[in-house]
């Protein structure tokens, strides 16, 4: 008997063949979409300078919760760039390693002048007022009393300072203190030493210093942290109100990425609902931090007042050949102002420096 092979059922192959043309069909609707899953971009990093406010590590955990707001808001990594001081934000800054962010005073004109970035927003304090105050403080049972007796012992006063890109560490007690009469604190004291504001007023208290610069958010930070020893210090000098801190972004930065996270930080902790009170307690862990308010480079102007006022008490009271090589140094120091409100494009009154009269200056002038 001959075995007769199987035959499969009439119109199965067509069957088949239209099953595989449409998942033929399928795949190739589908295969864009998975193109473009697999070769999207990941989200650009925004990489966010934190001036430092006590140690780097302390500093990383007062920003840490906005950042991480930052972060799930705009779909976007934040890493944080902390440094232990002024010199190596600037350095960051410099090699187009930082975003945006929070500077004051030399380090944010340098980034605006010369790292190209440009201010966003200022800092406003919990208590509503847009600065702070530099501080020389020395122990409560010093014998220096005031600043009459701190001038009037040259070479007996051991100091501690902050890093010249400090504007209360050291711009501004130079600039309204010592450099007006004729001081030169570097040589002025028996020795010198430079630390940030929490160290130097530790180095006070355990009577490694006699006296040293500080500000109100730092010290108010230290009596926090260190009720009994802030409570051995004495503050006995106290300069002009200083502006607070700007927020800077640097120039190519994604500009749709610049816009939404500009909005953002001005926006922060305003709202009135349960967002915001959220918001206000991420700014609360940042000392003094209320809010952020619009700002523009010309927030910088007192800051370039006040280099320009150093730089001028310097050149006046410093030792020179002859009259022209003084003169010569305070017109270069006119120009170097002019110079410097132009790069931030702000008209200006030239602060008058002992026996000169103010000058209006404004962009264009010659």
């Amino acid at each position: 008997m001959t075995a007769t092979a199987a035959r499969p059922p009439a119109g199965s192959g067509q069957s088949w063949r239209r099953i595989l043309s449409k998942m033929a069909m399928l795949l190739i609707a589908c295969l864009p979409a998975w193109l473009d899953a697999t070769s999207a971009p990941d989200p650009i990093p925004i990489r966010f300078g934190i001036l430092p406010i006590g140690s780097a590590a302390e500093s990383r955990a007062q920003w840490a919760p906005l950042l991480d707001d930052i972060a799930r808001r705009l779909g976007h990594p934040v890493s944080s760039v902390s440094v232990s001081s002024y010199q190596g934000l600037s350095n960051a800054m410099a090699a187009g390693n930082v975003d945006v962010a929070f500077v004051s005073g030399r380090l944010a004109v340098e980034a605006v002048s010369r790292q190209h970035m440009h201010v966003v927003a200022q800092f406003v304090r919990d208590d509503g007022v847009t600065g702070n105050y530099a501080l020389l403080i020395v122990r409560a049972s010093s014998p220096i009393q005031d600043v009459d007796s701190l001038l009037a012992n040259p070479g007996r006063w051991r100091y501690a300072r902050g890093e010249p890109l400090s504007v209360t560490g050291y711009v501004a007690p130079e600039a309204q203190l010592f450099a007006p009469h004729g001081i030169n604190s570097d040589t002025f004291f028996s020795s010198v030493r430079v630390g940030n504001h929490q160290d130097n007023a530790l180095a006070v208290v355990n009577r490694e210093v006699d006296v040293a610069t500080g500000n109100n958010p730092d010290l108010d930070l230290f009596t926090r942290h260190f009720p009994r020893e802030a409570a051995q210090l004495r503050v006995i000098w106290r300069s002009t109100l200083i502006p607070a801190g700007v927020l800077v972004v640097r120039d190519a930065m994604d500009e749709p990425l610049q816009d939404q996270l500009v909005a953002l930080m001005r926006n922060y902790g305003k709202q009135a609902d349960a967002a915001g009170e959220r918001e206000r307690a991420n700014l609360s862990r940042i000392p003094d931090l209320a809010h952020f308010v619009p700002a523009d480079n010309r927030a910088l102007k007192p800051f370039v007042d006040m280099d320009y006022t150093l730089a001028y008490q310097q050149a006046e009271h410093g030792r020179w050949v002859n009259d022209a090589a003084r003169q010569a140094r305070l017109k270069q120091v006119d120009g170097d102002y002019r110079k410097a409100l132009q790069a931030l494009d702000a008209p200006a009154q030239i602060p008058q420096g002992p026996g000169q009269k103010g000058a209006s200056v404004r962009k264009g002038s010659p």
